[in-house]
């Protein structure tokens, strides 16, 4: 199960709403990368995937592939708004390390790939 406030439910929303396509969802991904080895993906998308997770949470509709669904269960999205902008946090129970900036992370059971970069 995935928890999306309500604070990041409307911005995400909002956003959807300055796009220029129908049929949104919000694409939640975790590909290999960033300091810690596995960084977020968030993005909309239009297309669903015969295999995807799909939920539907306060009228967004939200989609997982397969490969990042357990990596990202219990996840809490929400939305920060301060003096310098806004973004979001994502918080991960999964995760047993996160880089300083909280884009990546590692799990007990996947390392992911770091970036030597960082």
């Amino acid at each position: 199960m995935i928890t999306i406030t309500e604070a990041a439910n409307s911005r995400i929303k909002e956003m959807m709403a300055e796009q220029e396509a129908d049929n949104l969802v919000l694409r939640l991904a975790v590909r290999g990368g960033g300091c810690s080895g596995l960084s977020y993906g968030l993005g909309f998308d239009q297309e669903i995937n015969d295999d995807d997770k799909q939920i539907e949470t306060d009228g967004l509709k939200v989609v997982i592939d397969k490969d990042s669904a357990p990596l990202l269960e219990g996840v809490t999205i929400d939305y920060k708004q301060n003096l310098m902008g806004g973004g979001f946090i994502i918080d991960n129970p999964n995760a047993i390390a996160t880089c300083g900036c909280g884009q990546s992370f590692k799990t007990a059971t996947n390392p992911g790939t770091p970036t030597k970069d960082c």
